[in-house]
């Protein structure tokens, strides 16, 4: 009985120092990390965090603000394109052999800088037209003298009635004839300089080399011959050019939306070597068909390329936007998903926040424009959401 007593008590001794020795860590660890409970239990869509919680370090709050948004907007796929308004090609005046060339592929030329040279049978021909052509000038003059002297000789001799005055008939007749032949000849020989000056070439020099120039200032884009080729298409480009001071940026705009582009109107362009940089242009030309494939109209805007940072063949993205108005704007990281909705936090006081739903338009510059659900003022979460998103 004794024994049974004894070993009782011992068990109860056991049992209370387990209770008191179990409670005492748990209560020293709440104490260590106060901020152990960082979310707070809310009603529904509200979030409430501790004031120490470490998410709080981690997110932006900022006021939402208005900003101009474009009132039309069409948002297309880009390229970059030579305008073809400043596209030169130099082509060969006559058939003939490559000499020399002068330039090669990607070169910088100015209007009128020398490209290649060619040999042609076609400047012998003209060259010996033009000494012809000058003779004969050389011949009429002559025969204008001739006939004039006859003419003061038989006029002086008629007056003293040494001739008949047929003779003096004839002799003027003569003149007449030798002045035509004489303005003939200066035709022809017009002609034939205006040949030389066609093919480059000048009057007073034999053996010439025609001399192929630049057309237009720019690129060297295409070189289609090499030295000793003999080419006898005048009709082909032998040298092209692109003027690359200016370029068209081009894009397909859905056959829907062609309204709301009109010529004359200011476009953005970004492009995939140049991310985060906008670059302006003019639109200047809306293709008169569409594009039965795609049901797209081409549209075409030109921009200055400075320094030539803009290569054809570049691929971007250009918005058409006619006129603006002022609207709320989020950045893209304010905005939450939930259940297929929009939504955003908003501030209600230092760590509680309420999921708040927002009605969106087209994405604009990194963000959207807020139609319903905030007003001027709201403080929203514009960074860290998702920390919050994960606590409902």
């Amino acid at each position: 009985m004794i024994k049974q007593t004894f070993i009782g008590a011992l068990v109860c001794s056991v049992a209370v120092l387990c209770s008191m020795g179990c409670g005492k860590p748990k209560e020293a660890s709440a104490d260590a990390n106060p901020a152990a409970s960082a979310v707070k239990m809310a009603p529904p869509g509200v979030v409430v965090m501790g004031p120490d919680a470490p998410e709080l370090k981690e997110m932006t709050i900022e006021a939402v603000r208005t900003a101009p948004m474009p009132a039309q907007e069409v948002t297309a796929t880009a390229r970059i394109e030579a305008n073809p308004n400043r596209v030169g090609h130099a082509m060969a005046p006559a058939p003939g052999r490559i000499v020399r060339l002068l330039v090669q592929l990607g070169d910088s030329v100015k209007q009128g800088q020398p490209l290649l040279t060619i040999e042609s049978a076609t400047v012998a021909e003209a060259e010996g037209a033009y000494v012809q052509a000058g003779s004969a000038v050389r011949q009429a003059e002559l025969a204008i003298a001739k006939a004039e002297s006859d003419l003061a000789r038989l006029t002086d001799l008629f007056e003293h009635q040494a001739v008949a005055q047929k003779e003096l008939i004839a002799v003027r007749s003569t003149l007449a004839i030798t002045k035509a032949s004489l303005e003939q000849a200066q035709t022809g020989r017009d002609q034939a300089r205006r040949r030389l000056e066609l093919l480059g070439l000048k009057t007073d020099v034999y053996q010439q080399l025609i001399v192929v120039t630049a057309p237009i200032a720019g690129k060297v884009m295409e070189v289609s011959v090499v030295e000793g080729e003999f080419r006898n298409e005048i009709n082909a480009p032998l040298v092209t050019i692109n003027d690359l001071s200016r370029v068209w940026a081009s894009s397909e705009v859905p056959e829907s939306e062609i309204r709301n582009c009109k010529v004359g109107g200011i476009v953005d362009l970004e492009l995939i070597a140049y991310p985060n940089e906008v670059f302006h242009a003019r639109v200047t030309r809306i293709a008169d068909v569409v594009n039965k494939e795609t049901r797209t109209i081409k549209v075409s805007a030109e921009l200055e390329n400075l320094g030539g940072r803009l290569r054809p063949e570049m691929f971007g993205k250009l918005r058409y936007a006619d006129g603006t108005f002022s609207a709320l704007w989020v950045p893209d990281a304010a905005v939450v998903r939930n259940q297929g909705k929009d939504f955003v936090f908003v501030e209600q006081k230092r760590g509680q926040f309420l999921l708040a739903p927002v009605e969106l338009g087209k994405p604009h510059e990194g963000g959207f424009p807020v139609s319903n659900g905030l007003k001027v003022g709201d403080r929203v979460v514009t960074r860290g959401a998702i920390y919050l998103k994960a606590a409902l």
